[in-house]
């Protein structure tokens, strides 16, 4: 028992360490963002400010002559609708994969699963084509319609309602309730803990994306944040405290979000990965 203790503590201190060694660059970054441009190069580093600037820098970045609050306002537009999108169609599709009998289901869902092998970089030149000829380039109905669509996360979520009994599905169909009702009153409930991890997942992969807003968006005031911060990058370059600032903005709500709602992400990755 006392050795179990004794390792129980070494191995808390341990990781204790580690995080903060992986949390160095976020202390450095909200530090730098409160800074004047000359205390940020101090060496050795004054983690907290001598003379803060937190106020002008937070100005520069909202109220300055780059609309900061508009890339912002971008971002949250595209990842709340994909989101949204990603999490009705992919539990839909996991719905008819794991409940649903109709001919020529192995083969669709492994036809589905070679799909995941093919890195995304090589669909870019047939993705932009069909855009281009869809008269979609350089909108956001592009950006979302591209990311709505998920085979991971249909994966993911056909893991998890395999392990929800039959029994609740049948008991449903004898009050008469047909697929489209099953699927919204028993499924769905039933799979919230698997859907908050998709959401949570999908936001921040479609916030932190960059490539598909640089391939098929060129107007500046369409800029989500990844391509906002290189536009801001372009002005304030030279100012590492108001970079600093901007960036410190950018995943704010992304801390907010994963702080609040990570035991759902966990709890949701570790029952779907074990149903089969």
């Amino acid at each position: 028992m006392r050795k179990l203790s004794v390792s129980k503590l070494f191995f808390t201190a341990f990781f204790a360490l580690l995080s903060v060694f992986f949390l160095l660059p976020l202390i450095w970054m909200l530090s730098a963002a409160a800074k004047t441009e000359k205390d940020v190069w101090t060496f050795p580093i004054q983690w907290i400010p001598e003379h803060w600037n937190f106020i002008n820098n937070f100005k520069t970045v909202w109220l300055g002559d780059v609309s900061f609050g508009l890339f912002y306002l971008n971002s949250f537009k595209l990842a709340i609708i994909s989101t949204l999108a990603t999490m009705l169609i992919s539990s839909m599709a996991g719905y008819a994969l794991s409940k649903l009998t109709f001919t020529g289901k192995g083969i669709l869902f492994s036809l589905l699963l070679s799909f995941m092998m093919i890195p995304e970089q090589a669909t870019l030149v047939p993705r932009y084509i069909m855009i281009q000829r869809m008269g979609l380039y350089d909108t956001h109905t592009a950006i979302i319609i591209l990311s709505m669509f998920s085979i991971y996360f249909t994966f993911l979520i056909r893991q998890f309602m395999m392990g929800i009994h039959n029994d609740m599905l049948e008991a449903a169909e004898l009050d008469g309730a047909g697929y489209l009702r099953i699927f919204w009153s028993v499924m769905i409930p039933l799979s919230r803990p698997i859907l908050a991890t998709v959401g949570i997942i999908k936001f921040i992969w479609t916030w932190n994306d960059y490539q598909t807003p640089l391939i098929f968006l060129y107007t500046k005031h369409l800029f989500p944040i990844p391509l906002g911060m290189q536009f801001f990058k372009e002005e304030f370059g030279t100012r590492i405290s108001v970079m600093m600032m901007a960036a410190l903005a950018a995943i704010v709500p992304l801390l907010i979000l994963f702080i609040l709602l990570q035991k759902h992400v966990i709890k949701g990755i570790s029952v779907g990965g074990v149903k089969g």
